[in-house]
């Protein structure tokens, strides 16, 4: 389906800007009306990450007029493998001045936004409501439904998309879409997925390469619909398979009696079965720092370590000594099988929060001398042995 432009054109464009956006003036699609319209576009993108860096970087190009972006995070060595805005001489700084500048170093006529806030329910609506389109590329469940949910009251379309490992999606919502032929992303995902089923790419990991692939995808969406041209993703889920080189596609169609959203939720989080953040989670059963288990390592009083991260992970850093057993649905009673129900043990995961959930499952068979190591084999490697690798 064809749907009108999104945003009216500018008055015009400076010498300048005509001989940089020439190619795109040469387009009978485009020509100077869709360039104008460009060039008075407000976009507002949602993570200077995996997702977001190209995106931002083809939007810049492009010659999207503002272009608002925001997120908390800093840069860090590990986000260099895929997020392209970012630099070697960027790290330790915040996401959204390294990407402003990459942005003025590409093109001197887009004048950039930054919001160094997390995006929270509270700010979100407002937020939105200064913004022609969204572009979503966050990579939690939580802040997806909160996305969606500001774009239906706000009015707003947005352009989304989703990585992990070798696959990836992207579509179009924009509920209040002319004609009756309004979808949103709870048509797609009516209910989130157990949180042990939606890992992060922090946990997952993700093909580098992959992040171009679907942020074409999303930045080619954005010109389609600030034009007017092509025929939009909305009512349509791409599915691409990296391994496989293939592009699959899905309709996605309104669900019958679903209620409408008339309002925020009061916690995505809980929402999205999360119940605590991650600290608060960790917080909530027994623990034990690393300078601790240092401690207990020199006295020879060395509990048993039981780390629960993938096999990946552990091939990349693990603690000596430690055990791998893999998060599973049955691992607590396995461990309690193996050790017994006196056993002295501390879990270990990447951060903790894992480490938390398994903990929490040994204490509810049973075990009362089980300890959750704070900050898992990252603390580990920050405060007690420098020397080792991170990710």
């Amino acid at each position: 389906m064809k749907l009108s432009a999104l945003v009216e054109p500018a008055a015009g464009l400076s010498r300048e800007e005509i001989n940089r956006y020439s190619r795109h003036l040469l387009i009978p699609n485009v020509g100077m009306i869709g360039q104008r319209r460009l060039k008075n576009a407000k976009v507002l993108v949602i993570g200077a990450g995996g997702l977001g860096s190209p995106t931002l970087l083809y939007l810049a190009a492009a010659g999207v007029g503002t272009i608002g972006v925001i997120d908390f995070d800093r840069v860090d060595d590990s986000n260099l493998q895929r997020q392209i805005i970012h630099g070697v001489d960027t790290v330790g700084e915040l996401k959204v001045d390294s990407a402003k500048k990459s942005i003025a170093r590409l093109n001197p006529f887009v004048q950039v936004e930054t919001y160094t806030d997390r995006l929270e329910r509270d700010m979100a609506v407002e937020l939105f409501s200064r913004f022609d389109l969204i572009m979503d590329g966050t990579d939690n469940f939580a802040t997806r439904y909160l996305v969606n949910d500001a774009c239906v009251l706000a009015n707003k379309p947005y352009v989304w998309g989703s990585i992990f490992r070798f696959e990836g999606q992207a579509s179009v919502f924009w509920e209040n879409a002319p004609d009756g032929l309004g979808l949103n992303y709870r048509d797609l995902y009516p209910e989130p997925p157990p949180p042990e089923m939606a890992p992060s790419c922090s946990e997952g990991g993700v093909f580098g390469v992959l992040c171009a692939s679907i942020a074409s995808i999303m930045a080619t969406e954005a010109v389609k619909l600030i034009t007017g041209i092509g025929e939009p993703l909305l009512g349509r889920l791409v599915v691409y398979d990296a391994l496989e080189m293939r592009y699959r596609e899905l309709p996605v169609g309104r669900l019958p009696n679903r209620q409408p959203i008339t309002e925020l939720a009061e916690d995505y989080q809980v929402f999205c079965g999360l119940g605590l953040p991650a600290d608060g989670a960790a917080a909530s059963v027994p623990g034990i720092s690393v300078t601790e288990l240092k401690k207990l390592m020199e006295q020879n009083e060395v509990p048993v370590l039981i780390d629960v991260r993938e096999p990946t992970e552990w091939d990349i850093v693990h603690i000596p000594s430690a055990t791998l057993a893999t998060k599973s649905p049955t691992v607590a009673q396995t461990l309690r099988q193996r050790f017994g129900v006196d056993a002295n043990l501390v879990i270990v995961c990447k951060s903790g929060r894992r480490s938390a959930e398994v903990t929490g499952e040994l204490l509810e068979l049973g075990m009362r001398n089980v300890r959750n190591l704070e900050g898992g084999v990252l603390a580990w490697v920050k405060d007690v042995d420098p020397s080792l690798p991170s990710y």
